[in-house]
C-alpha cells in the first residue's frame, strides 16, 4: 500500500455542510476505493484539511479523491509520498556520474 496525502480546500457550499455525518461518509468513500485512512486533520493555510490515507496506487487514490470532491463539494490535491529512509535508500543508489 502506498501513503497519500490529500490535501482539501472548501468552497462556501461545502463548509456549510461541516458534520461528523460527512466526515462518515468521506472515511466510506476512501474505504470503498479500496483505501485506509491513517488520520484526519483540519489545517490552518492555503488547505483547510489533511487526510493521510493508504491506497494500492495511483487508480484507487485519484477515485477516492474525485469520489469525495462529488460528495462533498471539497477540492482535494492529492500527492503519493514515500517514507524518508526509502527516500534516502533510492537515493544512495543512484550511480556517482
Amino acid at each position: 500500500m502506498a501513503t497519500f496525502f490529500m490535501f482539501g480546500k472548501y468552497s462556501l457550499d461545502s463548509v456549510k455542510e461541516i458534520s461528523p455525518e460527512r466526515t462518515e461518509k468521506a472515511k466510506d468513500i476512501i474505504e470503498n476505493a479500496q483505501g485506509k485512512v491513517q488520520a484526519m486533520y483540519a489545517i490552518l493555510g492555503r488547505y483547510d484539511l489533511i487526510i493521510i490515507a493508504e491506497f494500492p496506487g495511483i487508480r484507487e487514490a485519484m477515485k477516492a479523491s474525485v469520489g469525495l470532491n462529488m460528495i462533498t463539494g471539497i477540492s482535494f490535491a492529492t500527492l503519493e509520498a514515500i517514507p524518508a529512509g526509502e527516500f534516502d535508500k533510492m537515493v544512495s543508489e543512484i550511480p556517482d556520474g
